[in-house]
């Protein structure tokens, strides 16, 4: 099969969908893999390495769409990104088309293109085998994040998370512990951070507690206590996502008054249309903006600056889905493994992702 592999041109995007390792194994199976120029060198690869591998370098987007029967990417392309597919291929990138705006889904179905969103590919148990590992990797860099924004010179309240001997750690409220959630909580309590932990989900509470040894601090995410937690809150993380779905607005803009000034609200729902109703996208190169006294930080690609660490991430997770549909073709390994199948959100023109045809009816479109 040839396999398109291109550039990634979101602002601030240094990741890309595989390695030279990972191109090595589908072309040592006898297949061909696209590289565009410099696909890989946000990551630290070289054109160079994926020669080695045994790619093709390629010196143009477009020639990497089309020669792709199969096009492996990591973010949503953009709309000129989309406009060089063309009918019988196959896209893959985490797509999150439920939140996305809706002459790209139209573009998908005009051209007749089979979309499979990384994060709704799912195993029988739930679980997600694209999604979690990458979500783990941005749960564990929110400390990273957030103690950078409660400095003073970032607009902060001058806050360290662990605190000093004599000097109160910060006060971390995370709604919703899932894969970036949990991972985050226990991150911030590494940290020495006092930490709040929120969900649903009894079980999830428990796992978390487990984890924690009892560190973090958990709570129903009941309305009474998301406003009681709000209220003291330096840092509040939402992570609140059901993949394939529009995040929930669980932070309205009068809860969001209760805040303290300056505190941090990230949401890490933001790619799923956010689950603070002031929430909107923002890019590395300018991630903060102020609403109610409140900093908000809203990045969808959080990890596109870990560019090495995440491509090895994705890449990982992502090989054994490329061969699958390389080594035996799309029908065959869409019967032959449930999850993949789940994935897809449109081929040959339709909708077939339930969560995306709910969204796209509300629109009016179905």
């Amino acid at each position: 099969m040839d396999i398109g592999l291109p550039k990634e041109r979101r602002p601030c995007e240094y990741r890309v969908a595989l390695t030279p390792a990972a191109v090595h194994e589908l072309t040592r199976r006898g297949h061909r893999v696209y590289v565009e120029h410099q696909a890989g060198a946000g990551s630290g690869f070289r054109d160079a390495d994926y020669e080695a591998a045994g790619a093709t370098i390629v010196y143009s987007a477009e020639e990497a769409y089309q020669r792709g029967e199969l096009v492996v990417k990591v973010t949503r392309p953009l709309q000129e990104e989309l406009e060089r597919l063309h009918e019988g291929q196959v896209l893959m990138a985490f797509l999150h088309l439920a939140s996305a705006h809706p002459n790209k889904v139209r573009t998908l179905l005009e051209n007749r293109v089979t979309a499979i969103a990384l994060e709704t590919i799912q195993e029988d148990d739930g679980y997600k085998p694209l999604l979690h590992p990458i979500a783990k990797l941005a749960g564990r860099f929110a400390p990273t994040i957030a103690g950078s924004l409660l400095r003073n010179d970032a607009g902060g309240k001058g806050i360290l998370l662990g605190g000093v001997p004599g000097v109160p750690p910060a006060e971390v409220v995370i709604i919703g512990v899932g894969s970036v959630g949990s991972e985050a909580a226990l991150a911030f309590a590494a940290l020495g951070a006092s930490v709040y932990a929120l969900d649903v989900r009894p079980q999830a509470l428990e796992a978390v507690d487990r984890w924690s040894h009892g560190r973090v601090v958990t709570l129903l995410a009941t309305a009474h206590n998301v406003r009681k937690v709000l209220s003291f809150a330096d840092v509040l993380v939402l992570a609140v996502n059901q993949p394939g779905y529009r995040a929930p607005v669980i932070v309205t803009r009068e809860l969001l008054r209760t805040m303290r000034p300056r505190s941090v609200l990230m949401d890490f729902s933001i790619d799923q249309g956010g689950a603070a109703e002031t929430s909107r996208p923002t890019q590395h190169d300018h991630p903060t903006f102020v609403e109610e006294g409140v900093i908000h930080y809203c990045v969808p690609n959080v990890t596109g600056v870990l560019g090495r660490t995440a491509t090895h991430t994705i890449s990982n997770a992502l090989l054994p889905w490329v061969q699958a549909i390389a080594d035996r073709g799309l029908d065959a390994a869409l019967r032959d493994f449930p999850a993949l199948a789940r994935g897809v959100q449109t081929r040959d023109g339709r909708i077939v992702h339930p969560a995306l045809y709910q969204v796209w009816a509300s629109h009016g479109e179905a």
